[in-house]
């Protein structure tokens, strides 16, 4: 029997933050306003493009109305799927680790918030795609994290939990995510979170995903 090991994607696996913000800033940029730096909002991107959008709106003039946002949520869209993966990067450590889970036969899916049709686009324009069992991205299922039902949705996709289940993210969704599936969890310290990942309540938390082989192992009580 082997692990189920399911991931999130945005400030775990990619750093996607200068595709997204570099989106944003089109549409500040569209609607009159200046530019915002990467580091400002980075904390931001695993909470939505609304968020964002509404975020970066306060700090650059006048707040957006929600059905201002709606509207120009298109823009933003529209924009980022034509540079999804300009300035995206995988972070040291994935590739290497996913070889090594892969080699010795764990099955893994994806499990983002990020909208399906551009978790696919973006995990197929880096090659990330192929070693993913089942990819779920929001609006494959009408729930999203952190509901038990699509964590329980890609553990069983994945092809059951074998020797266990266990989520590696960068946020408190995804802690949540993993306790509502009765799963461990491990975060990366790296990610977006706006607080600190140890003071989330993980299983684990890693500097470097070069590490996540080893604590996997061990939390799974293989190593």
């Amino acid at each position: 029997m082997t692990p189920a090991l399911i991931f999130d994607l945005d400030g775990t696996l990619v750093d996607t933050a200068p595709d997204l913000l570099g989106a944003l800033n089109a549409v500040l940029v569209h609607e009159g306003r200046r530019p915002v730096d990467i580091d400002t909002l980075r904390h931001l991107v695993g909470f939505g493009a609304r968020n964002l959008m509404a975020e970066a709106f306060k700090m650059t003039g006048d707040p957006v109305d929600a059905e201002r946002i709606e509207g120009l949520i298109d823009v933003f869209l529209d924009h980022y799927r034509d540079h999804i993966a300009d300035g995206s990067t995988i972070y040291p450590g994935v590739e290497d680790a996913l070889d090594t889970f892969r080699a010795e036969g764990a099955r893994m899916g994806i499990l983002t918030n990020k909208p399906h049709d551009l978790t696919l686009l973006l995990l197929s324009k880096l090659r990330l795609d192929t070693y993913f069992v089942t990819i779920f991205g929001q609006g494959r299922m009408p729930y999203t994290k952190p509901d038990a039902r699509i964590f329980e949705d890609v553990v069983r996709e994945v092809g059951g939990p074998g020797a266990g289940a266990l989520m590696i993210g960068d946020s408190v969704t995804d802690v949540k995510t993993a306790r509502n599936g009765g799963a461990p969890v491990v975060l990366v310290s790296y990610g977006y979170t706006p607080e600190p990942a140890r003071t989330l309540g993980a299983d684990d938390v890693v500097d470097s995903f070069h590490e996540i082989p080893a604590v996997v192992r061990r939390l799974l009580g293989k190593g």
